[in-house]
């Protein structure tokens, strides 16, 4: 049985496994990097602490995650470079799709997410900050459920 992972994700991995065209994908892409939101001052203000900086990014990208909910996150994320195209696209989708989504579905986020929304183009940089990135998403709610029975046995149902 496959794990399920946030229905907003898994609908646009759909929608993406159907585009062959790089540049229809990176338009798409950039979209998300135009509606990508920084982190809300009541969160976090520039300068970040390094400790929310995420490993291996080129962009600088920070992460910070507060509970939605009784088993589900709210995602932020800030970036200190203007030009980050891919982490802000990034950024944007993993909010769009796992902010407030159940934690025993997100730790299920597919680790090659970046390669199925980018495709296979992505430099080695690039990918290993996007990897990163939803890492520490997924760290996130592995954390949440490894301390939750009520998430575990929804887990172990496959829900």
């Amino acid at each position: 049985m496959s794990q399920p992972i946030p229905p907003k994700l898994a609908e646009l991995l759909d929608e993406f496994a159907d585009i062959t065209d790089r540049y229809e994908r990176y338009e798409i892409l950039t979209e998300f990097a135009d509606a990508f939101r920084p982190v809300p001052e009541h969160i976090a203000r520039p300068p970040y602490p390094q400790d929310h900086l995420v490993p291996y990014c080129e962009s600088q990208m920070y992460f910070w995650a507060r509970p939605d909910g009784d088993h589900a996150f709210k995602f932020y994320f800030a970036s200190e470079n203007a030009q980050s195209i891919s982490a802000r696209a990034m950024a944007a989708i993993l909010d769009e799709t796992c902010s407030g989504a159940p934690a025993w579905q997100v730790v299920h986020i597919p680790d090659d997410l970046p390669q199925r929304l980018f495709g296979k183009d992505l430099a080695m940089g690039r990918t290993l900050g996007l990897v990163s990135l939803v890492g520490m998403v997924k760290n996130v709610a592995r954390t949440h459920v490894k301390t939750c029975p009520q998430c575990q046995a929804q887990a172990e149902r496959g829900e």
